[in-house]
C-alpha cells in the first residue's frame, strides 16, 4: 500500500461529505479542492546582498520540502537601482502530496508559533475562491534554525483552489483547520 498524506485522507473521507451538505453539491465533482499552494518571499534588500537570495532559496527549500528558484525583475527601476534580469525574490509551488504535508505542517506547527496569535485575518480572498496569507517571520516554520538565520523575511502563502466564491474557499480552508478570525 503507497503512503498518502493525513490532510488528503481527511479531505476524501470528511471534507467532501461536510462541504456537500454545507452547499447542497449535486455531485462530488462541484466540491472545492486544493489545486496548489504557492510560496512567495520578496527579498527587495538582495539588490545589496547577493548572499541574501541564496539564503531564501535555502529556507524555503527547507520550509516547503521542495527546491525554491529565484525570481527576477521584469524591467528597470533606476530609483531602486533595479536592473532588469536582477534576483529579487524566492517562490517555490507546491502541488498534490507535498502540498498537503506542507499544509498540514502549517496548521498544527508553524500557526501556533506565531506570537501574539488571534486567528487568520479573513480578508485575503480574491474574489475568485484563492487566498492569500502573509507570515510576518519565517522562524515560525520549525525547519529554520534561528541561529542561523541573517534576515528575518516575511512570506506569502497562497493557495489556490476550484471554489468559486470566497464563501466556499473559506469554508473548505477552515475544514482543512485553518484558524480563521471572526468564526461563525
Amino acid at each position: 500500500m503507497s503512503y498518502s498524506p493525513r490532510l488528503k485522507d481527511k479531505y476524501s473521507q470528511e471534507i467532501i461529505p461536510a462541504l456537500t451538505e454545507q452547499f447542497q453539491y449535486k455531485t462530488v465533482m462541484q466540491v472545492p479542492k486544493l489545486l496548489k499552494i504557492s510560496l512567495n518571499q520578496g527579498l527587495g534588500t538582495a539588490i545589496a546582498d547577493k548572499k541574501l537570495i541564496e539564503a531564501g532559496v535555502n529556507e524555503l527549500t527547507a520550509i516547503s520540502g521542495q527546491k525554491a528558484v529565484a525570481t527576477k525583475s521584469k524591467k528597470d527601476i533606476s530609483n531602486f537601482k533595479l536592473r532588469k534580469g536582477m534576483p529579487i525574490g524566492v517562490r517555490v509551488t507546491l502541488r498534490s502530496n507535498q502540498m498537503y504535508e506542507f499544509l498540514d505542517r502549517l496548521v498544527a506547527v508553524a500557526i501556533p508559533r506565531i506570537r501574539d496569535f488571534r486567528g487568520i485575518n479573513d480578508k485575503g480572498f480574491d474574489g475568485k475562491g484563492n487566498y492569500t496569507l502573509g507570515v510576518t517571520e519565517q522562524i515560525i516554520f520549525p525547519e529554520i534554525l534561528i541561529d542561523k538565520v541573517a534576515k528575518i523575511n516575511g512570506l506569502d502563502i497562497t493557495f489556490v483552489t476550484t471554489a468559486r466564491t470566497d464563501k466556499e474557499c473559506m469554508a473548505l480552508l477552515k475544514q482543512f483547520g485553518l484558524p480563521f478570525k471572526n468564526q461563525k
